[in-house]
């Protein structure tokens, strides 16, 4: 046996922990938690004792000792905006996470959950996060909004999007940091990044209303009308957000996040899923469009990734829009464990270097 390396992943009602030998992965497991377990905790980072004891217990249970662990990396979670790369969990960024420095989310425990295992090993074990949603590589003159009092946010699906980039690049024989790329991001958010020479120098903000509509986020949505909505009286402020994030784009429509549904319904002739597909699309063309003027249309690859990837007749109707700027290339699903992995085995090498937060 080699060098073992834990991943964890932690989302909202779940922790992903991945065991790999080097680049073999020897165990994966998603662990459920329930609404009443998690309802138990009055914020995310209370939860992280509960989250440890089940990592623990389950890798026990699975024979894995976390003696015998090489290196801990977890998803990094909303810190303060760093550039792309592998971090080391120090204080200052335990200390940004407990202070909700950049709002809570469960993979701010990523980090957290990482450096206290690898804490109890001892020996130097290091405890890291790899390209966190939070990574900033933006152009200076994307970062002007059209308004003064709101500056735009880089949060996109960094780990995936930056893995993929790479991943292209290296079946190709070519560096990444040669290319420029648009790499779209498809799951419960939509996030579109072009990638120039190695940086993503513009995106949508994923998470808080930009870019296309998705499963659950509205994306961009019309000034006025949304004032219309906050001033009205018949909504309180966490539920506008809620219509930007968790409630709005498909799920507002068809009453479903989930687009295999979507595609059902679609085949069963429902127009008004057929519509709201044909929209996806339709308003993901149109970002991707937008990102290459960023490059004057040089453009070496259009990449597609996530979930909805699978989806082959809705990926078709994508490339058929979109092709003329460049070749499509389709990645389905997301490998951010492998990811993650992947980017702790180049540390234990000596190829990334770890840099500090």
């Amino acid at each position: 046996m080699g060098r073992l390396i834990l991943a964890i992943n932690p989302g909202s009602t779940s922790t992903k922990i991945s065991v790999y030998d080097e680049s073999k992965e020897v165990f994966s497991t998603t662990l459920r938690h329930s609404s009443e377990e998690i309802g138990k905790y009055s914020s995310v980072i209370d939860q992280l004792d509960f989250r440890k004891d089940i990592i623990k217990r389950t890798l026990a249970e699975n024979n894995i000792d976390i003696k015998k662990l090489a290196i801990v990396v977890g998803r990094g979670g909303v810190i303060k905006p760093i550039t792309s790369g592998v971090y080391e969990v120090n204080d200052s960024m335990i200390k940004d996470i407990r202070e909700h420095v950049n709002g809570e989310h469960a993979s701010n425990l990523g980090g957290v959950l990482a450096k206290d295992i690898a804490s109890e090993i001892g020996g130097g074990v290091k405890a890291i996060i790899v390209d966190p949603v939070v990574v900033d590589e933006l152009e200076p003159v994307a970062r002007i909004t059209g308004n003064k009092l709101i500056d735009k946010v880089s949060i996109f699906h960094a780990l995936n999007q930056k893995a993929i980039a790479k991943l292209f690049a290296a079946e190709h024989g070519k560096k990444y940091e040669d290319l420029n790329l648009i790499v779209a991001h498809l799951g419960g958010g939509v996030s579109v990044g072009i990638h120039s020479k190695g940086r993503v120098i513009d995106v949508n903000d994923a998470l808080r209303g930009e870019g296309p509509f998705s499963p659950e986020r509205s994306g961009s949505l019309p000034g006025y009308g949304l004032v219309d909505i906050c001033f009205s009286g018949k909504y309180a402020k966490e539920q506008v957000k809620k219509m930007i994030n968790g409630e709005g784009g498909v799920v507002s429509y068809l009453g479903t996040n989930s687009f295999v549904e979507v595609e059902k319904r679609v085949a069963a002739g429902d127009n008004e899923a057929i519509l709201i597909a044909n929209a996806f699309v339709y308003q993901l063309a149109k970002e991707i469009g937008a990102m290459s003027t960023v490059v004057s249309g040089k453009v070496d690859a259009i990449i597609i990734t996530g979930g909805i990837a699978h989806g082959k007749d809705l990926m078709k109707q994508l490339e058929n829009c979109v092709s003329f700027i460049a070749p499509v290339y389709i990645y389905p699903g997301e490998d951010e464990m492998g990811a993650l992995a992947s980017n702790a085995l180049a540390v234990l090498d000596g190829v990334e270097k770890v840099k500090v937060y």
